[in-house]
């Protein structure tokens, strides 16, 4: 595949939890040669920082100060990332159940979400860049050239997110976990800043039987037609 060497763009990937927007996320970045961020990533390590501290996840301002003070990285790596904490390596606690069933609450901070949305569109600034999440094509890039809304059954997302996490929380159930992606879907949908919705520009991408291979090659077409207008 032959990608112009100098033409860049960016592309935003949004939808709901447990859509596969990270996995397609990465294997499109590597398609392209692109810099792959999972914002959704930045406000799990707040939100993990928040439960280490005992922070009362009902308290904004005290969520903000944490979100100010704390030092998130993002470190490119073949196949996606690793996410750093304080310099701590945190890419594999961050999915706990604990951090996913906090997170919505933690995101919803305007002041969390006005820091981090601003760390993400400094590091897409030189174009390039392939980035997943809620709002990134209706708020963060609304100018990305790709915007893609992914999204699956709520049991079929439930299924996905159990086959990511069966090892190393074996007693999680996916009836338990569709109800918490439910529910999640409800509270970012909600939500009063920068809610859960499709882009008017962004192509709906429904993943519930297809593979993320597929769902990857769907949204590298795309790239390609844009780069070649």
């Amino acid at each position: 595949m032959n990608w112009p060497t100098t033409a860049k763009i960016n592309v935003a990937i949004d939808g709901p939890a447990g859509a596969g927007k990270s996995t397609v996320a990465r294997k499109v970045a590597e398609m392209l040669g692109y810099i792959y961020v999972d914002t959704g990533a930045m406000y799990r390590t707040v939100t993990l920082k928040a439960i280490r501290e005992g922070a009362d996840l009902n308290n904004s301002a005290e969520l903000a100060r944490i979100a100010e003070r704390l030092d998130v990285r993002l470190v490119p790596e073949p196949g996606g990332q690793r996410v750093l904490m304080d310099g701590e390596d945190v890419t594999e606690p961050i999915r706990s159940q604990a951090v996913t069933g906090a997170v919505s609450r933690v995101a919803a901070v305007p002041a969390i979400r006005e820091l981090l949305v601003r760390l993400q569109r400094e590091i897409a600034a030189s174009r390039g860049v392939v980035m997943d999440g809620r709002d990134i094509g209706t708020n963060v890039l609304p100018d990305a050239e790709v915007k893609v809304f992914m999204t699956a059954s709520v049991r079929i997302r439930a299924e996905r997110r159990w086959n990511e996490v069966k090892d190393r929380e074996p007693s999680t159930s996916i009836e338990s976990l569709a109800e918490a992606i439910a529910e999640r879907d409800k509270t970012d949908s909600e939500r009063d800043v920068s809610p859960l919705r499709q882009a008017d520009d962004a192509v709906l991408l429904d993943t519930s039987h297809m593979s993320a291979d597929e769902a990857a090659e769907r949204i590298v077409g795309m790239c390609r037609r844009a780069l070649e207008v």
